[in-house]
């Protein structure tokens, strides 16, 4: 007989309006322009996603020096340094930004405050595409990045009085408000944005990991190893009691012997994770256990982005 186990499905879970939306605009640039099409890094974190797009004629690249004039390149859901879209208009290129609305909102912020001669506190990620392509829309030195609370205590900004704060779009919520803190008690005058940067569909799957975290001993988070969302769910669970929370990629990556003896696990999985991986998760752990899936939601989603307006318009 198998054992019994209850898996905690949380939701929402998976695909966001953002990352939707890039994977469209690479679809129908391929289906506008034929193939092959040029990506600029990574359209979305996910190497299952990637692989498709690639399958359908979509060439990925790091830089856009590597990509041909005659042929269309398409910019990533993390956004890019104003530097790219400019040489690709140097270049004569047909170009599409597929940069999540919600990160765009943050460059906008970003440019508005620098024009009212602020320095920008930017909260994130060393690295990531995303903090690159948030840094890049103002001239350098400009934005400070930290991560910590101990980075606020090494700040040495131009002018203390004359500061304001961004975020990257998928940290987490807990670590986030405690550098916000720290930067409002060292800076009482820095100014933060109307309204959280942190993304809808970040603050949302966070929500449900902590709202599964009681109920389960284990908790696996589908989503790629380069995903900074994905990886903030693993903390989270942890942070809200799950002493195991791991990253999978897929189902062939769990841990099976880690989950001997425990009667109750949770699934859920970052925003560039496809719902046919989540699936395929449940499907493995149907094989091994006489299964219970309970959803678990604690919202429901229904934004939707749309694709830039030259996808629109016949060939």
């Amino acid at each position: 007989m198998k054992p019994a186990l209850t898996l905690y499905l949380a939701a929402p879970r998976g695909f966001c309006a953002g990352v939707d939306r890039a994977i469209k605009i690479v679809e129908m640039a391929i289906e506008k322009w034929g193939a092959p099409v040029y990506v600029r890094h990574e359209i979305v974190h996910n190497k299952f996603v990637v692989d498709g797009l690639r399958a359908k004629g979509a060439v990925f690249v790091e830089e856009l020096d590597e990509c041909p004039t005659d042929r269309p390149v398409i910019f990533s859901a993390h956004g890019v340094p104003k530097s790219v879209p400019a040489e690709a208009e140097r270049r004569q290129m047909i170009y599409v930004d597929a940069t999540c609305p919600l990160v765009s909102k943050v460059h906008i912020e970003a440019e508005r405050h620098h024009e009212e001669g602020l320095q920008m506190v930017m909260i994130g990620h060393a690295g990531h595409p995303e903090v690159l392509g948030t840094m890049g829309q103002l001239p350098e030195g400009e934005v400070l990045l930290v991560e910590t609370v101990e980075d606020v205590a090494r700040l040495d900004p131009r002018d203390p009085s004359r500061l304001a704060w961004i975020t990257q779009t998928t940290l987490s919520v807990d670590d986030t408000a405690e550098v916000v803190s720290a930067l409002q008690a060292r800076f009482p005058g820095i100014i933060g944005p109307a309204k959280d940067d942190i993304c809808y569909a970040t603050t949302n799957r966070q929500a449900a990991v902590k709202a599964i975290a009681p109920k389960i001993a284990a908790l696996l988070v589908i989503g790629a190893p380069n995903s900074s969302n994905s990886r903030r769910l693993v903390e989270v669970g942890r942070a809200a009691g799950c002493s195991y929370a791991q990253l999978v990629q897929r189902a062939t990556d769990i841990d099976w012997r880690a989950l001997e003896g425990v009667a109750a696990v949770g699934v859920t999985a970052g925003a560039s994770a496809p719902e046919v991986l989540i699936n395929e998760v449940i499907d493995a752990f149907r094989d091994r256990y006489d299964l219970t899936v309970e959803l678990v939601e604690t919202a429901r989603e229904d934004i939707e982005f749309k694709v830039p307006r030259v996808l629109r318009i016949p060939a």
